[in-house]
């Protein structure tokens, strides 16, 4: 069986006899055989570190070994921020002519030429002659890969995909008319995002691309709750170190499957909280350690999908997800697809969107507010709110209130970090969750859920087995029966009984007196506090 070597997840040490952890990859990509029987173009797309070029080794060496088929991957990585024609289209032959020269196979590396006398041509044609060349001279036929293919943007992207076009045309309408068999561009981004960077101003290929053909665009599906086990079994047999069951449940709830997550959730209790020590069983309360070290590091995979907060095109998707309003953006957009395909958010019930993952959900959250939270006076943080084993949520909420009335129209011009973002829709979101974070002090945690659509946002705050519910809201984008039975039935889920449903009013024209209300009512045999804010 081909398998994947999973390499973040490295526990080596004197106990355990193998220091990566393999699970199958190719199945991973439902229909790929289908593209190189149809001589299909197409796209592989899948989020940052979710194993694309692994994977793409993988299948090149089952290409090499298995079919009637050469198959050749190389790198874009190099034409990174190039914008001039002739230099990304040069950059795109060396890669080319590596791969040639360390695919390990003669007929392959017999075709390479000299790092310094590689074809010489104009710009618009040496990618589509290179390829020619190769495929004419070749005794089978070529599968090729492009992995990075993000890199390749403006003027060079539309170069290179015209010559695409142009020999995909024209293959096989005679004998020294050959070009790749398939052909893939691997990145981040599903075809519709190419695409869109071609129709800029004047910029176009001038034809329909030729990864339009049949199925557009493949993925890495994440692992499953079952793959995941299998993954940490292997470490359990290496090394006598057993993952509970529910330490496996939790590592799904965290990750849902995202496989840079998986390995560093494993690695950080291995490595860092239990040093290598087997002996130690892995629990439950041990993923959540490593998850909320995750969630405080947000090391470099974490980073860089942070940065994209700070797009217009993902702020124009995500407001709406953080603040549970309905979307502004179109179901079928491209923005919408170009958030999903980075791996920012998922779809849930129906069409609509939610982080795609806690642990993205918390970094998110905390990337947003956190500098709100920091501004806060630090009275704010005050053992007041805590009565023994509880937390005293009306009092918090009614300096909350006034909180609110003293600052909300002056927030936003005041805080740097909320205006770089230009999250418009959730500004009461992201003064209310800070705010609560800051009051209790690091004592309890504070939890958030979002979804884009459903009219509310939740925040659960937790303090010695107790949970504390605040719903919120918008005034007049929802029924407030429909609310208090929602909330009703969420405590009768959890065996609490009283919870808040905090209430924005964004009326203007409103006198503050008119806004901040505070009404109690009672549900079944549930409490809940109306907090108008």
């Amino acid at each position: 069986m081909i398998s994947t070597t999973i390499k973040q997840f490295n526990t080596a040490g004197p106990c355990v006899p193998s220091k990566h952890y393999m699970l199958p990859v190719l199945p991973r990509i439902q229909g790929i055989d289908e593209m190189f029987d149809g001589e299909y173009y197409f796209i592989i797309h899948a989020p940052r570190q979710s194993g694309k070029t692994t994977y793409l080794n993988t299948l090149t060496d089952r290409i090499c070994a298995e079919t009637n088929f050469y198959g050749l991957c190389c790198s874009l990585e190099t034409c990174n921020m190039v914008t001039d024609d002739a230099l990304a289209m040069t950059r795109i032959i060396a890669e080319i002519n590596t791969a040639l020269k360390i695919s390990g196979i003669s007929n392959l590396s017999a075709l390479s030429y000299p790092d310094d006398s590689l074809p010489q041509a104009d710009p618009s044609i040496i990618v589509r002659n290179f390829l020619n060349y190769l495929c004419v001279n070749l005794d089978k036929d070529l599968v090729i890969f492009f992995d990075e293919a993000d890199c390749l943007t403006e003027t060079p992207l539309i170069t290179f995909l015209r010559q695409i076009r142009n020999g995909y045309n024209s293959r096989n309408r005679s004998k020294d008319a050959k070009f790749p068999r398939s052909m893939a561009l691997v990145g981040m981004r599903d075809i519709r995002d190419y695409l869109v960077q071609t129709r800029s101003g004047i910029l176009t290929t001038g034809l329909a691309s030729p990864f339009n053909v049949k199925k557009e665009a493949l993925t890495l599906a994440n692992f499953t709750r079952e793959e995941i086990g299998l993954l940490f079994q292997q470490h359990t047999i290496a090394s006598r170190q057993v993952f509970e069951s529910e330490a496996v449940e939790r590592a799904w709830y965290w990750s849902q499957g995202q496989p840079w997550l998986v390995n560093a959730l494993a690695y950080e209790i291995v490595v860092k909280i239990l040093k290598n020590n087997y002996v130690a069983p892995i629990t439950n309360d041990l993923m959540d350690q490593a998850a909320e070290a995750l969630i405080n590091n947000r090391q470099t995979h974490i980073d860089s999908l942070l940065e994209r907060l700070k797009e217009p095109r993902v702020i124009s998707v995500m407001d709406s997800v953080f603040s549970g309003a309905k979307s502004k953006v179109s179901i079928n957009s491209d923005e919408r697809q170009y958030c999903i395909d980075l791996g920012l958010v998922v779809l849930r019930e129906g069409y609509n969107l939610q982080p795609a993952n806690r642990i993205y959900q918390e970094v998110m959250s905390r990337v947003l507010t956190d500098p709100v939270q920091y501004a806060l006076d630090d009275s704010i943080a005050s053992n007041k709110y805590f009565d023994g084993s509880l937390i005293r949520m009306s009092d918090l909420l009614k300096d909350f209130q006034q909180h609110w009335r003293q600052n909300v129209y002056s927030f936003p011009k005041r805080n740097k970090m909320l205006d770089a973002f230009k999250y418009d829709e959730a500004v009461h979101i992201m003064m209310l969750f800070p705010y609560v974070q800051k009051a209790l002090n690091g004592a309890a945690k504070v939890y958030r859920e979002y979804l884009e659509g459903r009219g509310y946002v939740d925040i659960c705050a937790t303090y010695k087995d107790k949970q504390y519910l605040i719903e919120v809201k918008i005034k007049d984008n929802f029924k407030i029966t429909e609310a208090l039975e929602q909330i009703a039935t969420y405590l009768d889920t959890s065996g609490e009984n009283e919870a808040w449903l905090v209430v924005f009013d964004r009326n203007r024209n409103k006198s503050w007196d008119d806004k901040i209300t505070w009404e109690t009512v009672q549900v079944n045999k549930f409490t809940i506090h109306i907090v108008g804010c």
